[in-house]
């Protein structure tokens, strides 16, 4: 049976979708098989998997009695729940948090707890965005999670560390929600293009207007339906007699139409994705903030990977910022790992502050530049031995080789700097790194200056 179909006959409450209903209405899983992403939650013998499907009276007392799904819109928090009455033949009430009050909980626990002790009906009850309710509010829902007089399933995108009742939280099972893949979403939009719950195969969808949908929804399922539904009305006002064997045409231009939201000429794979980072770090260390800031929306825009743009911006504090400024590399490297720690979208400011610090720091290359004069020596084979005093004296025998002898310790040196060659004889003299007159470098420079003149008395 359709798992709408058991809905509507033994779930009393759970919605069955109407044709003129949102896509994304429409096309909500109607078994777990056909949930998108998620997988860790849905292994066998998993709380979820046990709360959905349970196969007897054991299994059922064994499931979570109340669970908080935290996790991006749009990775199917009410999905999960309406599943949870729909396959178990649950009695489904929801509630918003935006809306309802103590009153209207506590209305819904009494009906629950009468159901239960009456004709022995479990009740799922679901309050979406429980993070907006008060105190009072979640307090007012603990003697039913206590007793299970209903199941509770608390959908929230705030950390429930912070947005849910301790009490509550500790009685409740706490289940993540990773975001969708951009793979994930694709296998939702396809399917929603053929499967006659959704648009029936009376469209057809080119590959740059899905790229193009994909990027805009950022991994969220419900708002790529809604654009994907929106494109549809679009081609097939103008396609008004398409059908399966004839569809109307989606193309990149029909959906741009239909949400006013451009698509950002970038291939990621291509030419411009090259340019683009290209004219990126060019701008950063031409110091140009409006440029650098020009380049990484559009590379965001575009969805490209928020990591690959860090890692691009600690490369270029080393390399173009250096020590004219120590504290980019600091901001870059704390950058990537926010980056990585928070995802997008919230990731592009920390990306932005960072170009900013880059794009208007001081700049120098002189360390890049040192390294690489070092290295040409190196493969070159001026190399050298190693001076005798410099040379490791700790193993049986080497001061007999006069390993460290005439050794000076820079500590005990005035200013912590002892006049000794340190470079090999071949290359007695030569100089690597030349610091700028920019920024912190100035003063390295200084310093540098009168390093040098103390070693050149060795």
């Amino acid at each position: 049976m359709d798992l709408f179909d058991a809905a509507t006959s033994t779930a009393q409450g759970v919605p069955a979708p109407a044709a003129g209903a949102p896509l994304a209405v429409r096309m909500r899983p109607r078994s777990l098989t056909e949930v998108a992403g998620q997988a860790h939650l849905l292994v066998p013998g998993s709380p979820l998997r046990r709360l959905v499907e349970p196969a007897d009276d054991a299994t059922r007392r064994a499931a979570p009695s109340s669970v908080v799904l935290w996790g991006p819109p749009g990775t199917g928090k009410t999905t999960l729940a309406y599943l949870v009455a729909a396959t178990s033949g649950r009695r489904f009430v929801e509630l918003s948090a935006v809306t309802a009050g103590v009153k209207d909980v506590r209305a819904v626990v009494d009906d629950a707890r009468r159901r239960l002790a009456t004709a022995g009906a479990e009740t799922v009850l679901f309050i979406d965005e429980v993070h907006r309710f008060t105190k009072a509010q979640q307090d007012a829902l603990l003697p039913s999670v206590e007793n299970r007089w209903v199941t509770l399933v608390a959908a929230t995108t705030e950390n429930p560390s912070f947005s849910v009742n301790s009490p509550l939280l500790s009685r409740s099972l706490l289940l993540t929600l990773q975001p969708l893949t951009t793979d994930d979403v694709r296998a939702l939009v396809l399917r929603a293009v053929e499967d006659e719950r959704g648009l029936g195969g009376t469209v057809s969808l080119a590959e740059d207007a899905l790229d193009h949908l994909l990027r805009l929804a950022g991994g969220d399922a419900r708002k790529a339906l809604t654009i994907l539904e929106a494109a549809a009305g679009a081609a097939l006002g103008d396609a008004p007699d398409a059908t399966v064997e004839t569809p109307a045409d989606i193309d990149l231009a029909t959906v741009e139409r239909a949400i006013d939201v451009a698509a950002v000429r970038y291939d990621r794979d291509g030419d411009q994705h090259y340019d683009v980072i290209s004219a990126f770090i060019k701008s950063m260390r031409g110091s140009d903030v409006d440029a650098s800031l020009h380049y990484l929306a559009r590379m965001v825009a575009a969805g490209e990977d928020p990591r690959f743009i860090a890692r691009r911006i600690v490369i270029a504090a080393a390399e173009d910022v250096g020590m004219a400024d120590p504290s980019a590399l600091q901001t870059a490297v704390a950058a990537a790992q926010a980056v990585a720690l928070i995802g997008m979208p919230e990731a592009r400011i920390i990306l932005a502050e960072a170009v900013v610090h880059l794009a208007t720091a001081p700049k120098s290359n002189a360390a890049y530049v040192g390294i690489n004069r070092a290295l040409e020596d190196v493969r070159a084979g001026r190399l050298g031995s190693v001076p005798t005093h410099l040379r490791d004296a700790h193993y049986t025998g080497a001061k007999a080789l006069g390993h460290g002898k005439g050794y000076r310790y820079a500590h005990d040196e005035p200013h912590g700097v002892a006049p000794q060659q340190y470079l090999p004889d071949e290359l007695a003299g030569t100089r690597y790194y030349e610091p700028s007159d920019r920024g912190f470098e100035r003063s390295v420079q200084e310093r540098l200056a009168r390093i040098r003149g103390i070693l050149d008395q060795a």
